[in-house]
C-alpha cells in the first residue's frame, strides 16, 4: 500500500505507522530502513514508528507488567492449554491509536469530536477479505485498498516484484509461537544467532512470564513457543506438514512465493486482523492514515 500511494496509483496518505514489538527479526528492521529510503521518504511520506516497549524484555523483567503471549501450555496433569494473548493490543493497537490521537491533535484521555477521524487503510487481500473488519473506535475508520482494488497476495507479490522487492520478509515478533515449521526452519537456517535468541527465550520462559512468577502467581505447568509442547531446541520443526507441501506444490506451479499455512495459522502478524484469533487457532504492520 505503500508503495502504490508512493507512485500515485493510491491517493497520497499522510503518514505510514509502523508498530514496532522490539523483537522483530533483523530482515524486517532493515526492509523498513529500505522502504522509507528508498520509496516513502522521496514520496514525502513519513513513516512512524511506535512502540509501547521490548516484547522480550518485558516477558523476562520481573518489574514490569507485561501483556501475555499465547504460549503453549504443558499442565501438569499432561493437559494441552495455552495463555491468553494480550501481546497485539499491547504492542501493536495500543501505540497505533496513541499515535493517531497525536495526530488528530487528542491525546488520551481527551475527547475526541465525532467528526474528527483518520482513513486507515488496513492491507489486506481478497484471499482474507473475512478479516476486513471496521475499527472498534470512531476516530479510526478502516478502508482495505487492496480489496477494493481486486488484489490478491499472489498480486500483491508481483507488484512487489516490478518493484524489486521481492524479498520482502513477513513482520512478527522474533519468538512468536504462532510460526509454523518453516518459519522456524528460516530462523534456524539462515540466522544462528537469532535462532539463539529464540531458543534462550523458550528455555526462560519455562515457568511462564517474570512479572507473574515474582508476584507468586506461578503457571501450574510449563510453557512453550512451539505447538509441540517441546523445547524449541528439540522440537520437530523439520517435520513438513501436509499444507505446508500444498502450499510449496503452489509456489512451483504458480512461479510465485505462496503462504504457508499449518494448522491454519499464516506466518506473520497483523495488528488489525490477527491470524492467531480463535477461527484460526482456538496474525502489514503498516497503518497508513490518510
Amino acid at each position: 500500500m505503500l508503495a502504490l500511494s508512493a507512485e500515485g496509483i493510491l491517493p497520497k496518505v499522510d503518514y505510514a505507522i509502523f508498530a514496532d514489538t522490539g523483537w522483530e527479526p533483523r530482515s524486517v528492521y532493515a526492509h523498513l530502513d529500505r522502504l522509507e529510503r528508498e520509496i516513502a521518504a522521496p514520496a514525502g511520506i513519513p513513516i512512524l514508528r511506535v512502540s509501547s516497549g521490548n516484547i522480550r524484555d518485558d516477558a523476562l523483567n520481573p518489574d514490569h507488567r507485561f501483556a501475555s503471549m499465547p504460549l503453549y501450555i504443558l499442565n501438569q496433569d499432561g493437559k494441552a492449554g495455552m495463555t491468553r494473548r494480550q501481546c497485539t493490543g499491547e504492542y501493536k493497537i495500543k501505540p497505533i491509536k496513541k499515535q493517531v490521537r497525536a495526530i488528530l491533535g487528542y491525546p488520551y484521555p481527551a475527547r475526541i469530536p465525532r467528526e474528527v477521524f483518520v482513513e486507515q487503510w488496513v492491507g489486506i487481500s481478497t484471499d482474507e477479505f473475512h478479516r476486513a473488519k471496521d475499527a472498534d473506535v470512531k476516530y479510526m475508520r478502516n478502508r482495505h485498498p487492496l480489496i477494493d482494488m481486486d488484489w490478491s497476495r499472489s498480486d500483491c507479490v508481483r507488484y512487489l516484484s516490478s518493484l524489486g522487492l521481492a524479498d520482502t520478509p513477513k513482520s512478527s515478533c522474533l519468538g512468536c509461537p504462532f510460526h509454523g515449521n518453516a518459519q522456524w526452519r528460516h530462523i534456524r537456517d539462515t540466522s544462528p544467532e537469532e535462532w539463539a535468541d529464540v531458543v534462550a527465550f523458550d528455555a526462560a520462559i519455562r515457568q511462564g512470564n517474570a512479572r507473574a512468577n515474582a508476584s507468586g502467581n506461578r503457571l501450574l505447568g510449563q510453557a512453550f513457543l512451539h505447538r509441540s509442547r517441546i523445547p524449541l531446541s528439540e522440537a520437530p520443526i523439520d517435520h513438513v506438514t501436509a499444507a505446508e507441501w500444498a502450499a510449496l506444490q503452489q509456489e512451483l506451479d504458480s512461479g510465485e512465493d505462496a503462504t504457508v499455512l499449518e494448522e491454519g495459522v499464516t506466518d506473520g502478524c497483523s495488528p488489525w486482523a490477527c491470524r492467531g484469533d480463535a477461527d484460526a487457532l482456538n496474525r502489514d504492520d503498516f497503518g497508513l492514515a490518510a
